[in-house]
């Protein structure tokens, strides 16, 4: 029986051990869980410092960037709004030239056509409303010489 107890007493202190092994090994996976949560707490803010401060960098290029190719655009746009204008101007005399030219011969034809029918132009009625004038002043200038 002695050997029983010997190798049940030795069982049981090897267990013990492990036991207090796990135990050891647990403590020490807890502290160093907590001393890595404590670094990252102080190490934390001035690495956050850092970030903002990388941030701000980059926003600050981002904007220099955004607002080059922002006077770029513009300055195209004005250049091709310029152009645009020049070339409405320019069709736009054009246009106007035409117009005049088609009113004209428009005005032309009308006044031909009144005329065959017998209708007489503005400027007959006006050289007869001269003709009117010329004759009023005359009978006035005889009645008063009478």
């Amino acid at each position: 029986m002695s050997k029983v107890a010997v190798k049940k007493k030795a069982e049981v202190e090897e267990k013990a051990t492990v036991l207090s092994d796990v135990k050891v090994y647990a403590r020490k996976i807890w502290l160093a869980g907590l001393g890595a949560y404590a670094k990252a707490g102080q190490e934390g803010a001035g690495y956050f410092k850092e970030l903002v401060k990388a941030g701000e960098g980059v926003e600050t290029q981002g904007k220099k960037l955004v607002s080059e190719q922002v006077e770029a655009a513009n300055s195209q746009i004005d250049s091709v709004k310029t152009s645009v204008n020049n070339n409405v101007n320019s069709v736009k005399g054009k246009v106007e030239v035409q117009l005049d030219k088609i009113e004209k011969a428009f005005d032309t034809r009308v006044a031909a056509a009144l005329n065959r029918i017998g209708i007489p132009s503005k400027q007959d009625v006006e050289g007869l409303s001269a003709k009117l004038d010329e004759l009023s002043a005359l009978l006035e200038h005889v009645a008063r010489t009478k």
